[in-house]
């Protein structure tokens, strides 16, 4: 019941705050009457799939993914099509670039978008390479992430 609780108060401070380290993280959690380490809100953020985007007063600040299975928030929509440089498909895998610095956030939009085709991907710096079961099944999930893209 406590991580429920706890993981319901993240979500809750990173819509309404910029919090951008996990030590601000521990201390909002703190002020919140929850009493954690910083090794606990490690494995909360990475349980919840947190991820950074810009902030507008920080540099960086969390961000979630929208609870809906297999959709997208509209920020998650947005940060997606402003990164996203190209889009290949190569045999069986879909290789996705990015703009410096965003593969992972791209690696989580396709992660989180769920896809039966696909077995599993790995994101870098700038590109994100994602596997699928088989070459038609790479073609159709390129197809679907460039309409996300807008490409």
């Amino acid at each position: 019941m406590l991580r429920n609780a706890r993981h319901t108060k993240i979500l809750e401070l990173i819509e309404e705050k910029e919090i951008e380290t996990q030590e601000e993280l521990c201390k909002e959690l703190s002020d919140a009457h929850f009493n954690v380490t910083q090794a606990t809100v490690s494995r909360d953020v990475r349980e919840l799939r947190l991820f950074k985007v810009a902030g507008t007063s920080k540099r960086y600040r969390y961000a979630a993914i929208s609870k809906s299975e297999g959709e997208l928030s509209d920020k998650m929509r947005s940060l997606f099509q402003a990164c996203l440089e190209s889009i290949q498909v190569v045999g069986n895998i879909v290789i996705t670039k990015t703009m410096n610095g965003n593969g992972a956030n791209a690696g989580v939009v396709i992660d989180r978008l769920n896809y039966a085709e696909v077995a599993g991907s790995i994101a870098g710096d700038d590109t994100v390479i994602t596997v699928c079961k088989t070459p038609e099944g790479a073609q159709e999930v390129s197809e679907r992430l460039m309409r996300i893209a807008k490409l």
